[in-house]
């Protein structure tokens, strides 16, 4: 016999209601306890039943409402008082999202708990922006790392793997340190002028997508006042954005914007009047005005 509840580590998804999962859906009617995340958006939390009672354990940089450590306790406290706990987290729960942490903690304790997946945002925020994370002749990786760095230690990068044109990187938690981070992918030898985009508030309402190159993100997260939550993506896939922004040209949301972006050829800056821009890719030339436009190989074939 059961002498605990059963905690339910819940990924909500990257703020869209209509993107939780059906199982998502039914734990959060039917819990007896929601613990959850700074990240889950107001419209997901109008789907908790009011008579269930929540409980906000939300971090910020710097401001925490209870520690790590405090959360773990909590949700130990609530399974040993045999409720059927929800504890609901912004994306995946085991992409950044702590969720391994808590997990251990409560196997370790023998808790029954459940992972029940969530959209990340990487790859919601991305296809909101009309940027495929992979593409045939642009990008046959991606690689998922955060900007969020402990007890301010240096930020480690992988040369090797980062300098890869063939890969897309997707940056969590990237603002604070942009940066930095794009000093260490320049220096591992990604190309100043490859292109970035930054998409604040995926998939909610008040989405914005900034397209732009590598070397000028700090200066438009500046410009355009960028607050978390916001990724980074930066790609030659990223050059899709303008012809795959299906959200902005079916009008779905209120705020969606293209950055005119500050192109950059052999360090240096070009002016409005030198914008024109030749790109390779895999030996394959096209030119560019402010948007950018990529030929792909093989293009056309099955």
């Amino acid at each position: 016999m059961r002498t605990t509840g059963t905690i339910y580590l819940v990924g909500a998804g990257p703020g869209d209601p209509d993107l939780l999962t059906v199982k998502a859906l039914r734990l959060i009617q039917t819990a007896d306890t929601v613990v959850y995340d700074r990240l889950v958006s107001d419209e997901i939390l109008q789907l908790i039943p009011e008579s269930v009672p929540r409980v906000y354990v939300g971090k910020a940089s710097g401001r925490h409402t209870l520690s790590q450590t405090q959360i773990n306790a909590l949700l130990v406290e609530l399974a040993r008082e045999r409720q059927q706990v929800v504890r609901l987290k912004g994306g995946d729960p085991f992409i950044f999202g702590r969720g391994g942490e808590e997990a251990l903690v409560l196997a370790r304790r023998g808790i029954a708990f459940e992972v029940v997946p969530g959209i990340t945002a990487a790859q919601a925020c991305a296809a909101y922006a009309g940027i495929p994370l992979t593409h045939r002749g642009l990008a046959h990786g991606v690689q998922f790392l955060t900007g969020q760095r402990r007890d301010n230690a240096t930020l480690e990068l992988d040369r090797a793997s980062l300098c890869d044109p063939n890969q897309t990187l997707v940056i969590y938690m990237g603002l604070g340190h942009v940066d930095e981070i794009v000093h260490g992918l320049v220096a591992a030898g990604r190309a100043q002028n490859t292109p970035a985009a930054i998409v604040e508030r995926g998939s909610t309402a008040r989405q914005r997508s900034i397209v732009t190159t590598l070397a000028d993100l700090p200066g438009a997260v500046r410009r355009h006042g960028v607050e978390p939550p916001a990724l980074l993506i930066i790609g030659a896939v990223v050059a899709l954005a303008g012809e795959l922004d299906w959200v902005a040209k079916l009008g779905l949301l209120e705020v969606t914007q293209h950055s005119r972006p500050q192109l950059v050829r052999d360090g240096i800056v070009l002016e409005d009047d030198d914008r024109e821009l030749g790109v390779s890719i895999r030996g394959a030339r096209t030119r560019r005005l402010r948007t950018f436009e990529v030929k792909i190989e093989g293009e056309g074939d099955d």
